[in-house]
């Protein structure tokens, strides 16, 4: 299949195009449109009583991690093929199997198991510029998607993997986990309830002495690492070991430093409880003032967001931990009755004077029933806990975050349009030139109803 290389500039032209001709912009992002279509994409490969055949793509950490999430449910799934571009990350996971007696195929080339008619569904846990590809092409093949988050590297490649999916009809689940805990599902009901009153503000936070990486020198990639293909659409970069594995977080060129990495978790949950994704604009402040490596991305930043009626606070500091509410990281909502504090570990109620009743509960398991919820999707047509479009709504916002901070710039959204209405050089910033070979059919670059 043609992959098309647009440039920003050509990209931005089309969706404008296009939204002109449809009457309709780039919005699929409305309340009305996500209530009108359903959350799962029906479309099971058999009977709820065979078994869900998974390749995973990525096999470090998180592809690890994940490998012991479905492997938790063996009568419904179970993994028949991985791949990775770093040949000692593919021996761990097909040594893994190994010593579980499971019969696991390795491959080099991801597309290697997007070709097997026996694979039903892929778990893309790759660094974030790698997030989109595998997924469109993954609903191409037929295949269901469990997909990272957070969900796309930049705002165009989310937007082409929310339509691949709808096109294909494939299941496509973001790894936005705590929307399947019961304590936050239960925070997002009290929020909404108005038992803390009317919310005018939700901050949210990750604060920590985290210690640089230092300052390694450009050197040659280390034996078993196809380092041109773990680049991928990303530019074309001399090997530096800061930007592989576990650090390719700090360079804009892979990702958008803590902001999409832990901060999407927690603005997910706060757009959710709010009932409310699109910002009317953006900000972002802050820089590398502590700490000494090659890293793109900022140790300090704060971005608040404006929202109707609302406003939304993210804060990260990467060499101060003094504690937020007593915390290193966590989300607050700001009621007139009550504030409402929640994380992983659980979740309070402190009134405002007498204006309600104190209360607490404690965590919940996350990972897992996110897991279970994926296969049930494909297996029976349930509802995801967090489909493709939801999991690119909740990116958004901390990728205008980013854009917000990298100009120095208010961002203004519009969410019909899906452009930044105010700043030609942010507007750039909402997607990327990939490099060849590298792109995304034309046809995906479309407006979502």
């Amino acid at each position: 299949m043609e992959r098309t290389r647009l440039s920003r500039r050509e990209f931005l032209a089309k969706t404008g195009k296009v939204a002109l001709a449809a009457g309709v912009g780039i919005s699929a992002f409305s309340k009305a449109g996500a209530s009108a279509r359903p959350t799962a994409y029906h479309a099971t490969q058999g009977s709820p009583n065979e078994k869900v055949r998974i390749g995973i793509i990525g096999c470090g950490g998180i592809g690890n991690h994940h490998w012991g999430q479905f492997r938790r449910y063996p009568e419904q799934c179970e993994i028949v093929a991985c791949s990775d571009v770093y040949q000692p990350h593919l021996d761990g996971m097909l040594k893994r199997a190994s010593e579980s007696n499971l019969k696991v195929d390795g491959y080099k080339d991801y597309r290697r198991i997007l070709e097997r008619k026996d694979v039903d569904a892929v778990v893309v846990a790759t660094p974030d510029h790698w997030h989109a590809i595998p997924t469109i092409e993954a609903c191409e093949a037929g295949k269901h998607v469990f997909v990272e988050k957070p969900a796309s590297h930049n705002v165009l490649e989310g937007l082409a993997m929310v339509n691949a999916a709808r096109e294909h009809k494939r299941v496509v689940q973001v790894g936005l986990q705590q929307r399947s805990g019961a304590h936050f599902q239960e925070a997002v009901e009290i929020v909404r309830s108005g038992k803390l009153g009317k919310v005018t503000m939700a901050q949210c936070w990750n604060v920590g002495n985290e210690g640089g990486m230092g300052n390694p020198p450009d050197s040659t990639p280390p034996a078993g690492l196809d380092w041109d293909f773990w680049l991928g659409p990303a530019p074309m970069r001399a090997f530096n070991q800061n930007r592989c594995i576990y650090n390719f977080r700090w360079f804009w060129d892979y990702a958008g430093g803590k902001v999409t990495d832990w901060g999407v978790h927690l603005i997910d949950i706060v757009l959710w409880a709010m009932d409310d994704p699109h910002p009317l604009y953006a900000t972002g402040v802050g820089g590398k003032f502590a700490l000494d490596d090659n890293r793109d991305t900022p140790d300090t930043v704060e971005c608040t967001w404006q929202f109707m009626g609302w406003t939304l606070n993210y804060c990260h500091r990467a060499a101060n931990g003094y504690p937020i509410a007593g915390r290193g990281y966590g989300i607050i909502f700001y009621g007139q009755k009550a504030n409402l504090y929640v994380s992983r570990e659980g979740l309070e109620i402190h009134p405002e004077g007498d204006r309600a009743e104190p209360y607490k509960r404690g965590g919940s398991a996350q990972s897992e029933p996110h897991a279970d919820n994926f296969l049930k999707a494909i297996r029976t047509g349930a509802p995801l806990a967090c489909d493709i479009a939801t999991g690119v709504r909740s990116t958004i916002v901390p990728l205008l975050g980013n854009i917000a901070f990298r100009t120095g710039k208010t961002v203004h959204w519009d969410p019909k349009k899906g452009q930044i209405t105010n700043d030609k050089e942010a507007n750039r910033l909402l997607g990327r030139d990939w490099r060849k070979p590298w792109g995304i059919p034309k046809r995906y670059i479309k407006p979502i109803d």
